[in-house]
């Protein structure tokens, strides 16, 4: 209650001093001023006798102030005022008090602060509701849609597979069927060859018996000689008939050329003294080289003549065949020495451990050929039928030569046509399709035939562009391929494997697509092409000593692996000749240098130079224009 009056009297000593100026001295003259608070001050025991006297006394000088607009006694008052405030015990509590309620205000204006603060960041995090509730609610949609989508595509794509597997199911009988009857015409011809085995089977037993016998009887004969031979010589007769025989020898050989030096020397001595002879001499020499000339040109007609009659059909390009008796061997032999003179050398090549020769492929495309190739070798000793393949992707992804490596690691023989050759021949194609398939089951270990851009004479019989002849040899190469043969293995490769007539694609075991190398592949090609052409030494040494000049070694300085590493990124999209190009073409810049050296700077900018080319080739193919 006393804390409540100090406040009162304050506010009210407060309001008394701020409208002082302003009050007129009637106010305070007829009012003595007093704190009906503090009785215990003298001044509230004043009589008002005294105070009308005063007031009466002070009446003159306040009409004079009130004159003049300045009251003295105001501010007397405020100042007795204030000092019986300070003088008053309650001064300190209402002191505190005030600076209280200052302090209240002050934190009653920071939580009105915080309280709008808090209704900003309220509304900030309403308004970032709202945009995630529109975005979740634009993703749902999206989802939905989707979801709508992929459902769709999945029913359609079911409805397709359902298709696809009733065909699937209707081809699938159909082959039954076939295999059905294949497979008791098989046994039939099985049980006709075991018969005939084993007849040949004893015909053979009758046979080494009596070559058993008779080598017996050699074989005694033979040691009984050596014996008696053996006996007769000794090693003091073999010595004097050893030394005898080397000086008669050598005495024929010393006499020999005398005699043609002499013959020779009066030979020479005639024709120069006597021009008649000298000319005769010349004229036969002139009659002997054209009788030589003649002779040559008719053995190359002959052999030409005899070739067309007895050797290769006239579509095969290459084969591995004997083309005449004896041929064999020499293609064998010449196969030996090449193998001896390759595994001869410090470093082998980079594909060869591979198992496919030069051949770098992706290892997963590796396995299947070498898959491949165990299989086909286990079909040939097991005298199964063959499966027939189908090659396919961009030009210079080694599809030949994986032919090649198949054909030799299966031990069959090897030959190569191309389809571009079919068309020109015309109405005589169906006959040389046929003289190939008759000359293939001359073939002894059996006969890998490829056939390189197929789709030119295979391609869709019902297209505009097929003449009647093309037409007539693909129906003959459907009739010769009707069944699985046990003699030939049918390869065919392409670019465009969607060309290709649905009787031929029905007739392919194998279905293989060739990529274009990825970056390990680049780098071992870059490897292979680089031993082969700069780091070779049998590149530079051909000729042997019948060259007057041998060639200068290439020399190659730092070309480390990063660089081939750099190199094979460049690359990338390049087929495996395209990478078998840019190796010839860094040769073909050593050798315009006179040094024949080789180093990083040149090297990469052979392969930037190739790079672009490659580029400009790929823009041009797409744009459907060849460069002026």
């Amino acid at each position: 209650m006393s804390t409540a009056k100090l406040t009162s009297c304050a506010a009210i000593a407060a309001a008394a001093a701020a409208s002082m100026s302003t009050r007129s001295d009637r106010a305070y003259s007829e009012s003595y001023f007093r704190f009906p608070f503090f009785s215990s001050s003298p001044s509230n025991s004043s009589s008002p006798t005294d105070q009308s006297s005063d007031n009466k006394s002070e009446s003159p000088p306040s009409e004079e102030s009130n004159n003049s607009g300045f009251d003295p006694q105001s501010f007397e008052r405020a100042a007795n005022a204030s000092r019986e405030i300070k003088n008053s015990p309650h001064f300190k509590k209402v002191k505190e008090l005030l600076y209280k309620q200052e302090q209240t205000r002050l934190a009653e204006i920071d939580a009105e602060k915080i309280h709008y603060e808090l209704i900003q960041i309220q509304g900030d995090i309403d308004r970032v509701r709202n945009m995630y509730e529109e975005q979740r609610n634009l993703i749902q949609e999206q989802n939905q849609r989707q979801a709508q989508v992929l459902r769709l595509e999945d029913e359609h794509a079911r409805k397709r597979l359902q298709t696809d597997h009733e065909n699937q199911r209707r081809h699938n009988a159909e082959l039954v069927q076939m295999q059905e009857k294949s497979s008791e015409r098989k046994e039939q011809a099985r049980q006709a060859t075991e018969e005939q085995i084993q007849s040949q089977k004893r015909q053979t037993e009758r046979e080494r018996a009596e070559i058993e016998r008779e080598t017996i009887r050699v074989k005694k004969m033979a040691e009984a000689e050596a014996n008696v031979l053996e006996a007769k010589l000794t090693a003091d007769h073999n010595s004097r008939m050893l030394i005898d025989r080397m000086h008669g020898e050598r005495d024929k050989w010393l006499a020999a050329i005398d005699a043609t030096f002499s013959h020779i020397e009066g030979g020479l001595r005639v024709l120069l003294t006597d021009r008649d002879k000298l000319l005769m001499a010349v004229g036969g020499a002139t009659a002997l080289a054209a009788g030589v000339y003649t002779t040559r040109e008719g053995a190359k007609v002959s052999w030409g003549y005899i070739n067309r009659i007895l050797g290769q059909p006239s579509l095969i390009r290459e084969s591995s065949m004997a083309k005449f008796p004896g041929s064999r061997f020499l293609s064998q032999a010449k196969n030996k020495v090449l193998n001896y003179s390759t595994l001869a050398k410090a470093e082998k090549p980079v594909g060869s451990q591979n198992g496919l020769g030069n051949v770098i492929l992706h290892p997963s495309l590796q396995r299947r050929i070498a898959h491949l190739a165990r299989a086909t070798s286990n079909t040939k000793a097991h005298q199964a039928p063959f499966r027939n393949m189908l090659f396919y992707g961009p030009p210079g992804t080694g599809k030949t030569m994986v032919a090649r490596e198949i054909a030799r690691k299966s031990g069959l023989d090897y030959a190569m046509m191309t389809g571009g050759d079919v068309a020109p021949l015309g109405p005589q194609a169906v006959t040389k399709i046929h003289e190939i398939f008759d000359w293939a089951k001359k073939s002894k270990r059996g006969l890998l035939l490829f056939i390189d851009e197929a789709d030119a004479f295979l391609c869709e019989r019902n297209s505009i562009h097929m003449s009647e002849a093309q037409r007539s040899a693909l129906n003959a190469l459907l009739f010769r391929t009707g069944d699985q043969s046990r003699d030939i293995v049918l390869v065919l490769a392409t670019n465009r494997p969607g060309d290709l007539d649905s009787a031929i694609t029905d007739r392919i075991d194998e279905v293989i697509e060739f990529p274009v190398p990825g970056e390990e592949e680049r780098l071992k090609l870059l490897n292979l092409y680089l031993n082969k052409y700069l780091r070779d030494e049998s590149n530079n040494s051909k000729g042997g000593l019948f060259l007057k000049k041998q060639p200068q070694k290439i020399t190659i300085k730092d070309l480390s692996e990063d660089v081939l590493k750099e190199a094979a990124k460049k690359t990338e999209g390049f087929s495996g000749r395209e990478i078998a190009k840019l190796m010839a073409s860094v040769q073909a810049a050593v050798y315009g240098r006179p040094d024949c050296s080789l180093d990083s700077k040149l090297f990469k900018e052979i392969v930037d130079y190739k790079v672009v080319e490659h580029h400009q080739r790929l823009k041009l193919a797409a744009e459907g224009g060849l460069p002026a």
